[in-house]
């Protein structure tokens, strides 16, 4: 790795790159040379408008091309980037804004008829406007261990916090993660998680700028868009959340999916059978899944090329260079290495919580390590329950479920019983006909009688935060 900091590798893109194509957008499409000048030209912009090394700035938008050249610009003028998630209501961006500090906001007036106020006093900018366009070149020089970005969880379980990351941390795991997930220069990538999400702009945007592959954001998913998009931009690289690959498998009528060559996906609870229907009813050659989160960069293990079918399957693979991980007495992943935050924004009490006097992170998800040094995820600490006095895991009971021929999606919580203490319930969505009593049953031949739910409930789909998790909060 060559480079110190987010902008220097954004900008020497033009060189290594040229006017190759860097952002396809709708009608829009820049090579990374037009790319890199533009991002100067928004550098600009932002040092006009009062922005100083160190300040932040929000940008409130769907994925697009202006959203890349805003970050990058932005960067590349000193300021902190401070994504905000687009499914906030306005009291909650208000709240994210305010609590970041940002002394500007970028967004994109009218996306989804949406209305974006800011807390008062806040200059906004409509990424449309030709803001971006309008400053002169310009770059403010920083160092790979200042602060690049402030991404805020996803609050689904509590109020969100603000991870801090820094340029180093970013360059090293994404050069990285691009030989993990075999990017390759040329590489057409469609970015269907959103940017203001880690997987979105660092596994998206930042990994697509090192290795010279063309993004295609994707604004809102909708699959048949997607489908004309692979087919008409022969798109090699799709990523995203399990329900992505889902909603692939689901979909009505044939498109010319044959250029897909790289699926990389990632979750707590990525079904066994999912996989195999991905590996043999889609054409993609090569499957990554991995596991991460926000406090440690985005990434900490995936699976690699020369791992087998089943480890891909069963387990989210190794830990990346320079990053290790352990299990607790508890069941619970530890993780530590360079790519662990530099805190939460403001919030010490919160940062002592997650990473301890030792330097580990404590992620609260549990997991195994087999002889093979291969991570298995069972689930999350706050997920589990007890029936009887036996813990159970909802991931485990989800993959059996979602074995049935008739399930699409699925997922398990937790609802008082007056006997047992608790019991689960499952929410699904079918693709079949199927009745609650025949999963029960089916349940029950398959793992142990505590384990499997006592009833069911069928939806027509799950409630999804922007990332593709399922919000269990609400189904509770």
């Amino acid at each position: 790795m060559s480079w110190d900091t987010i902008p220097e590798m954004v900008l020497s893109a033009a060189d290594r790159f040229g006017d190759a194509e860097a952002v396809v957008d709708g009608p829009l499409r820049l090579g990374f040379a037009e790319l890199a000048d533009r991002a100067r030209a928004a550098a600009g912009a932002f040092a006009a408008a009062g922005i100083r090394k160190g300040d932040r700035g929000a940008v409130w938008a769907p994925n697009s091309a202006e959203w890349i050249i805003a970050a990058f610009g932005l960067q590349t003028a000193g300021g902190v980037l401070v994504p905000v998630n687009t499914r906030y209501r306005a009291e909650e961006a208000g709240e994210v804004i305010r609590r970041s500090g940002a002394r500007a906001v970028l967004v994109q007036k009218g996306f989804l008829g949406l209305d974006f106020p800011v807390p008062p006093g806040v200059p906004v900018f409509d990424l449309k406007s030709g803001f971006l366009e309008s400053g002169t070149p310009y770059e403010c020089a920083m160092s790979g261990g200042d602060v690049s970005d402030i991404v805020f969880t996803s609050g689904t379980t509590g109020r969100s916090k603000g991870v801090m990351c820094d340029h180093r941390q970013s360059l090293r795991l994404y050069s990285e993660w691009c030989d993990r997930a075999d990017l390759r220069e040329g590489d057409r990538y469609l970015i269907v998680n959103p940017f203001f999400h880690v997987f979105g702009y660092k596994a998206g945007c930042i990994a697509s700028l090192i290795r010279g592959a063309t993004m295609i954001p994707v604004p809102v998913f909708d699959v048949d868009r997607v489908l004309e998009l692979v087919e008409r931009e022969r798109v090699t690289m799709l990523p995203g959340p399990p329900t992505l690959y889902h909603s692939l498998l689901e979909a009505p009528g044939r498109r010319d999916l044959s250029s897909l060559r790289v699926a990389v996906t990632g979750a707590a609870d990525i079904p066994v059978e999912l996989v195999r229907r991905m590996r043999g009813e889609l054409p993609f050659r090569r499957i990554m899944t991995g596991y991460g989160l926000t406090e440690a960069s985005g990434t900490v293990t995936t699976t690699g090329p020369a791992d087998s079918f089943e480890d891909i399957a069963t387990t989210v693979g190794r830990p990346c260079e320079g990053v290790e991980v352990r299990i607790a007495d508890d069941g619970e992943v530890l993780v530590r290495g360079y790519t662990v935050m530099k805190g939460y924004l403001d919030d010490p009490a919160a940062t002592a919580d997650a990473v301890d006097a030792d330097g580990w992170l404590h992620t609260g998800d549990l997991g195994t390590l087999d002889e093979k040094g291969l991570l298995r995820i069972s689930g999350r600490k706050k997920d589990m329950f007890i029936v009887g006095g036996f813990n159970v895991y909802p991931a485990e009971v989800e993959g059996c479920l979602l074995e049935h021929p008739a399930v699409a999606q699925a997922a398990v919580v937790a609802v008082p019983d007056a006997r047992l203490g608790q019991v689960g319930r499952a929410f699904v969505v079918r693709r079949g006909q199927v009745s609650e009593e025949e999963l029960i049953a089916w349940s029950r031949d398959r793992i142990a009688g505590y384990k499997a739910p006592r009833s069911v409930a069928f939806l027509e789909e799950l409630p999804l935060n922007a990332t593709g998790k399922v919000m269990k909060e609400r189904l509770r």
